[in-house]
């Protein structure tokens, strides 16, 4: 089984360089061969008239009969020797299936053992290691930019109308779907209890205090232009000066006065708003019939997409800029774990602890999935291609036994006629 042969335009430099490798020395070896094979002839024609060359001539012909035994063994490894379908040759690409599964069998059982895997691990100190090169600044960018890569190709991938939807379900299900009456009567009951509301108050008087400063002519002709027509305009000016004076007084006062009318009874309108949210169905249903009338449903699939569109822009703008404030908090962020992971003895023992244990659990557990990655793998080759692969890598190697052999031979050959000669004569 010879097989196609891969052009070397379709291999990679470092195969092109094995196959110029693997033929040189298949040269080399055919070149002893060759070499065995003249000196025989050239050993046997002469050797009657110089009877040492019959020494040369047995070395010639175990040199010849160990370089043809050792170029069959090794071409049987990747082909038919000549073409010719001889039994157990060819063996790499007829039995490629089987290599496979035993190569897996071999890494599952000497390589991915649970005791194999805890043994290394627990002499390799992983935290440190990792803190060590994470708290140079420039490592951790490196993380931070990959990262972001990530982040931002999974943000691309996600389906803009999906995640509206589940956003859109999420806010029904858990905030438009709840009632929201009651949680919002007891809140506002608690803010009342504590007084919190005081503040708000204040603010208001004081923002309303602010607004009557800056726009008293928004004042005139508010009353004065419902009074009839033949009362003089001083009666006008007059009118309207003290419905502003007598606002400004007001406000004043409630300023002025924790205790005033108008802050007891904004109280009490609280106290019982809070109470009706709570208690009173009526109340409750009008509340609930306004939330329902603002977030109907196409209003809440629109925000739903508004604050999608605007998350996913952001993010996305924060993740591919190297400066934003993402990506500077995220590089800092891992400096101050690798800091932390140099230092903090005990968390190394934490990190240490938790991957060993980590890695030995799936290891034990998916072990042989891991390990059919090779028999699938190898399963996929094609056999010509594989045989060509695998020649590449150890076929250099290979031809050394075929010059080996010759030598080898060679010295076995005179050897044995040495030995016959002295005994025999």
């Amino acid at each position: 089984m010879s097989g196609a042969r891969t052009p070397t335009a379709l291999l990679s430099p470092a195969d092109q360089e094995r196959r110029r490798g693997l033929r040189t020395m298949k040269g080399v070896a055919l070149g002893a061969l060759v070499f065995m094979a003249v000196l025989f002839a050239f050993s046997f024609a002469f050797q009657q008239d110089v009877p040492a060359l019959a020494y040369v001539r047995a070395a010639a012909e175990g040199g010849m009969v160990g370089a043809l035994a050792d170029w069959f063994a090794v071409t049987a490894l990747f082909r038919h020797p000549l073409g010719i379908p001889i039994p157990h040759t060819a063996i790499i690409p007829s039995r490629k299936d089987e290599i496979g599964r035993n190569l897996g069998e071999f890494v599952e059982t000497e390589f991915l053992r649970a005791d194999v895997v805890r043994t290394k691990l627990d002499q390799t100190a992983i935290a440190a290691r990792l803190g060590d090169w994470l708290s140079a600044p420039v490592h951790a960018e490196r993380v931070a930019a990959e990262a972001s890569v990530m982040a931002g190709s999974v943000l691309r991938a996600l389906s803009d109308d999906d995640v509206r939807d589940v956003i859109e379900e999420l806010a029904r299900e858990h905030l438009i779907a709840p009632e929201w009456g009651p949680p919002l009567g007891e809140w506002l009951d608690r803010i009342i209890a504590a007084g919190a509301h005081h503040g708000a108050v204040d603010l208001a008087a004081d923002t309303i205090a602010a607004w009557l400063a800056a726009n008293k002519v928004a004042f005139t002709g508010v009353v004065s232009r419902r009074l009839p027509a033949w009362v003089p305009s001083v009666a006008h000016r007059f009118v309207d000066d003290t419905v502003y004076n007598e606002a400004v007084k007001f406000v004043a006062a409630v300023q002025a006065d924790p205790r005033h009318p108008a802050r007891i009874a904004i109280d009490g309108y609280l106290a019982r708003l809070a109470g009706n949210l709570q208690h009173d169905p009526a109340t409750i249903g009008r509340f609930e019939d306004a939330k329902l009338a603002v977030f109907d449903s196409p209003r809440v699939r629109e925000l739903a997409g508004e604050a999608w569109a605007t998350a996913k822009a952001g993010l996305l703008r924060s993740l591919a800029d190297p400066e934003s404030g993402l990506r500077r908090r995220g590089v800092e962020a891992l400096v101050e774990i690798g800091e932390r992971l140099t230092t903090d003895a005990a968390l190394q023992h934490r990190v240490d602890t938790w991957v060993t244990d980590a890695a030995v659990f799936l290891v034990d557990r998916y072990r042989h999935d891991i390990a059919s990655i090779i028999t699938d793998t190898v399963e996929r080759w094609d056999p010509a291609e594989t045989t060509e692969k695998i020649e590449l890598m150890v076929g250099r190697d290979l031809q050394y036994i075929r010059l080996n052999g010759t030598i080898v031979g060679a010295l076995a050959g005179l050897a044995i006629f040495s030995i016959a000669h002295a005994l025999l004569g």
